[in-house]
């Protein structure tokens, strides 16, 4: 039992690390640019997933990452240079995100879905709270959130993170974590789209980013259609 806390707990230090990636890439470039990484995570998972997961290599889910690459070029290429550290920081992020969800796969049945996104995302809370008191100094020490912030934040960590997590986990119980994983790669979808809306990004990007990230996209998506092949 005491391994089985700490394997989860481990697992969340890592989900934490993809939440710190994950912002800082928003804020070394945008919103556009940090979603659209996460729509690689499929590509490194078809690689990671065999060895964590213990599962057979699926040479269509490496026919996939290959046919993604020109559009990783493209977007590399339509993203202006000074965010192209945005860009590694992103796709470090989405590497993390191949990582803990083969973890998840692996051990999902350990333990009750719940239970685990609740030690998980404790064990990560925790985790960056004592990484920035260590290396912050004053200055990440934010003030605490008023009435009106804390309920909204409240809402966001129990609607948006603690159940969605936990329902990921349950999903994973019936499917690969590539396969699960695909369906957040929507997430560039809709976050791109929000962002020209509300921020107006599409001004800082160029066609061939979008392009990129269509062939991305694409090639993710055509996994579905080898699957039922």
């Amino acid at each position: 039992a005491t391994r089985t806390l700490a394997v989860f707990a481990g697992i969340g230090v890592v989900v934490s690390l993809h939440w710190l990636t994950f912002y800082g890439s928003i804020k070394l470039s945008n919103a556009s640019v940090a979603a659209s990484c996460m729509a690689v995570g499929p590509l490194f998972l078809a690689v990671i997933e065999p060895c964590i997961a213990r599962r057979p290599f699926d040479a269509r889910e490496l026919l996939v990452g290959l046919v993604a690459l020109p559009g990783v070029a493209l977007v590399v290429g339509g993203t202006p240079s000074g965010m192209h550290l945005g860009l590694v920081v992103g796709l470090l992020s989405a590497l993390l995100v191949a990582i803990f969800g083969s973890l998840n796969k692996r051990f999902v049945e350990s333990g009750e879905p719940l239970a685990v996104t609740g030690l998980e995302l404790a064990a990560g809370t925790v985790f960056l709270t004592v990484l920035a008191l260590s290396f912050g100094g004053d200055s990440t020490r934010l003030p605490l959130p008023d009435a009106r912030d804390a309920s909204l934040l409240l809402v966001l960590a129990i609607a948006c993170t603690l159940f969605p997590f936990a329902l990921s986990l349950v999903a994973l119980r019936n499917l690969s974590a590539f396969s699960a994983q695909l369906a957040v790669s929507l997430e560039p979808v809709y976050a791109v789209v929000l962002a020209m809306l509300l921020l107006s990004e599409q001004r800082e990007l160029s066609l061939q980013f979008y392009a990129g990230l269509a062939v991305i996209l694409g090639s993710v998506f055509a996994h579905a259609a080898l699957k039922r092949a």
